[in-house]
């Protein structure tokens, strides 16, 4: 049985140079379902992030090819591609002609979100909030909505047949 990881991440901005990974969000499929590892602040590392990946035959991302494993890699000096096959969802949608962000091509494939809202745009105000007021309550959104993320990858591959 193939042993699969759901990526995404959380950042302070769109820039690889001038921005900084806040959240690395894990899911790890088990068998019975998916289990969520978050890392975030001092956590994230390449040791840490190579001990949750342990073992992992295919990572699975929205738009990873261009965000998430090239920000990853010139943040933490990996590419996660040297290591693991790496599948973009993002790819097997548009042959699919579903178009969009990862929110839109839920909305069309009618999967479901608890909550509404939060976009790449609030996530950095959560994590700013976070960091400034010492608001935890917002850092809980930000990683709910990350979580949110890395589980529907797993819904969005099953829905497209994806193996």
């Amino acid at each position: 049985m193939k042993y699969r990881a759901y990526l995404d991440i959380e950042t302070t901005g769109l820039s690889r140079r001038n921005s900084d990974l806040t959240v690395v969000g894990i899911g790890l499929e088990d068998g019975s379902g998916i289990r969520v590892v978050q890392l975030l602040e001092n956590d994230i590392e390449q040791r840490n992030l190579f001990k949750v990946l342990k073992g992992v035959d295919e990572i699975y991302s929205y738009n990873g090819r261009h965000f998430d494993l090239p920000f990853i890699r010139a943040k933490l000096g990996i590419d996660l591609n040297d290591y693991f096959r790496h599948t973009d969802l993002m790819y097997d949608c548009w042959r699919q002609k579903l178009k969009g962000g990862l929110k839109v091509v839920e909305r069309l494939l009618g999967i479901e979100r608890q909550l509404s809202g939060v976009d790449g745009y609030m996530a950095v105000r959560l994590w700013w909030d976070y960091v400034n007021n010492l608001d935890e309550e917002s850092l809980q959104k930000l990683l709910f909505y990350n979580r949110e993320d890395v589980v529907n990858l797993q819904v969005l591959r099953q829905k497209l047949g994806v193996e």
